[in-house]
């Protein structure tokens, strides 16, 4: 959703050359273009729609190798250890050192390095970690070594949920439902995974509690996500920009009158579920008039980025 100046036609830019200067001297953070300047440049309005998002989401489902949880898991153990050994003898040496108790600065110097390569290693594995593993990463430390517990033993799976089609994940699930063999295994969704795979979609690690025997790493399998309830405003996704501060939208702020020209401002919103063609969202009034076609232009306006003002309800 993020856009560069390189989106915006040449010929866009030609007619709207004589908008640049205006906007810095007037109202630079909210742009404005005549009739005849948002004809160029393509804008088209339409007021956001109130809809209600599917609580059900289908997915794909592939049941995960506790041996590779195993392994991450003993890796990051493993440097958190050497680190911490790493720090309590240059600790150690850094007092002797410091008392003149016959250790040399070469000594000390490498001490240093060590434990700066056992803190490179610790980081390197505790990333690794959280890339592949990023809800467990994120449990409590109790519920952690429970549900690592669990999966190590044989009492539950883990099954990683991948949505086709999508790249990111809104709403937050709460539950799941794993088809196996036309029964229907409850699971319980622990959160976003950071690592695409190749399937190029956005996946969910999902515990599955007491699965059926057979049912082991690398099977693939039919599963159901269900969000909580959503209601919000549908906008098409050529509404939506993106930038360092999360989404927004243009909104009109003002039609073209005599001697002024039509006004927009950058509106924050809050990205809530991809729905069909658009996306579900928060932050705009179903009677705000909001920019569908065209938003690029006005980001051009502005520079890289925009400047996004709070829905006064202007």
């Amino acid at each position: 959703m993020k856009l560069r100046l390189g989106s915006v036609p040449p010929s866009v830019c030609c007619a709207l050359l004589g908008l640049s200067a205006a906007a810095n001297g007037e109202q630079s953070a909210q742009p404005a273009l005549s009739g005849e300047q948002q004809r160029a440049a393509g804008i088209v309005v339409a007021h956001p729609i109130a809809a209600q998002a599917p609580e059900r989401i289908e997915a794909l489902g592939l049941v995960l190798d506790t041996t590779a949880l195993i392994s991450d898991l003993g890796d990051t153990t493993a440097a958190d250890a050497a680190e911490r050994a790493g720090s309590a003898e240059l600790a150690r040496l850094r007092a002797l050192y410091a008392g003149g108790a016959g250790v040399s600065l070469k000594m000390l110097e490498a001490a240093q390095a060590e434990q700066a390569k056992a803190q490179a290693q610790a980081q390197a594995a505790a990333s690794r970690f959280g890339l592949r593993w990023g809800p467990l990463a994120a449990l409590p430390a109790e519920a952690r070594q429970k549900t690592i517990q669990a999966s190590t033993s044989g009492r539950s799976l883990l099954l990683r949920a991948d949505l086709p089609g999508r790249h990111s994940f809104g709403a937050p699930a709460s539950k799941a439902m794993v088809d196996v063999d036309g029964i229907q295994v409850p699971g319980r969704v622990l959160g976003i995974l950071r690592e695409t795979t190749e399937l190029q979609s956005v996946g969910l690690l999902i515990e599955v509690p007491n699965a059926p025997g057979g049912l082991g790493p690398g099977a693939r399998v039919p599963v159901a996500v269900f969000a909580a309830e959503r209601k919000g405003l549908l906008l098409p996704r050529d509404a939506l920009l993106y930038d360092e501060n999360g989404a927004y939208v243009y909104k009109q702020l003002s039609k073209e009158t005599q001697g002024q020209k039509t006004r927009y401002a950058a509106v924050k919103v809050r990205l809530l579920l991809a729905y069909g063609d658009g996306w579900l969202v928060e932050g705009v009034d179903d009677d705000d008039t909001v920019v569908v076609h065209g938003a690029g232009v006005l980001w051009s306006l502005q520079g890289v980025g925009a400047q996004q003002s709070p829905d006064d309800d202007d």
